[in-house]
């Protein structure tokens, strides 16, 4: 078994060969993530896994994978969804132009489903989603706009429940067992990667949407990223976070304002 030592031992590995910080990730999210990629690749001892993660390019890219993926589904809680259409979109609809961060995309769902929306209510033409991750292989994985055909009944229940106002099959076309989105959502989003925890802000944005990331850092860490995206946001500019994250206890929250019984803040 791998034990709390060793973890500290292998993210300090990490960021002196790889400059990828994972210090102040929440301690027991991220070990738990290591024992079970260390089980899954049959390691017979530490030091042969720290060696590998360390020295093998090819094998720090699955590392990377494993210890930063994101679980992530179209129109995932259906009634945040409808909240951006009812009550935040309609707003910043009334700008010239549209700029939203998705911190943290993973697989590119959010982005995607984000786009649906702006297109239904005729903004997608003057938006532009930057949709980073810290993790390259899942970026290359959401520029494709493509998902398994499997998830797709479960992402269109999803939509109609968030006020879907189409057929949701008509956004994608199936290809075996994928559905390919229309270009026409990706080419509004700019991919990028972007590292929370050690990068800077790169632009200003109206939204940034950054849902389920949060969770796996500690508290100081939360913060610092709080901080990045204050930033980030204009005035009167929106923040979202997961259902289980919060402002809460951060310094500048009373600078925010909680729109509805959703997980989004306005910047007075």
């Amino acid at each position: 078994m791998i034990d709390n030592e060793q973890v500290e031992i292998l993210l300090n590995d990490v960021l002196e060969n790889h400059g990828y910080d994972f210090l102040e990730y929440s301690p027991a999210s991220i070990k738990r993530r290591i024992i079970r990629l260390y089980g899954l690749d049959n390691f017979v001892s530490f030091a042969e896994f720290r060696y590998t993660v360390k020295t093998d390019k090819q094998y720090f890219k699955r590392f990377l994978e494993e210890i930063t993926v994101n679980v992530t589904e179209m129109f995932r809680d259906p009634s945040f969804y409808k909240s951006l259409r009812n009550d935040v979109l309609p707003v910043l609809g009334t700008y010239p132009f549209i700029r939203i961060w998705v911190a943290g995309c993973s697989t590119g769902e959010e982005a995607y489903s984000l786009a649906i929306v702006l297109k239904e209510l005729n903004l997608l033409h003057k938006s532009l989603i930057y949709a980073t991750d810290i993790n390259p292989s899942v970026l290359e994985k959401a520029k494709k706009g493509m998902f398994p055909l499997s998830y797709l009944k479960q992402y269109s229940e999803n939509y109609l429940q968030s006020g879907g106002l189409k057929d949701f099959s008509a956004y994608y076309t199936a290809n075996y067992s994928l559905a390919k989105f229309d270009e026409s959502l990706s080419s509004k989003m700019i991919f990028s990667t972007h590292n929370l925890v050690s990068d800077h802000s790169f632009n200003e944005f109206q939204l940034i949407l950054c849902r389920n990331v949060l969770i796996y850092f500690d508290k100081g860490l939360q913060h610092k990223v709080f901080n990045l995206f204050d930033s980030s946001i204009e005035k009167l500019g929106y923040l979202a976070l997961g259902s289980k994250e919060s402002l809460e206890f951060w310094p500048k929250a009373r600078e925010y304002k909680r729109v509805k019984m959703e997980k989004i803040w306005r910047k007075l």
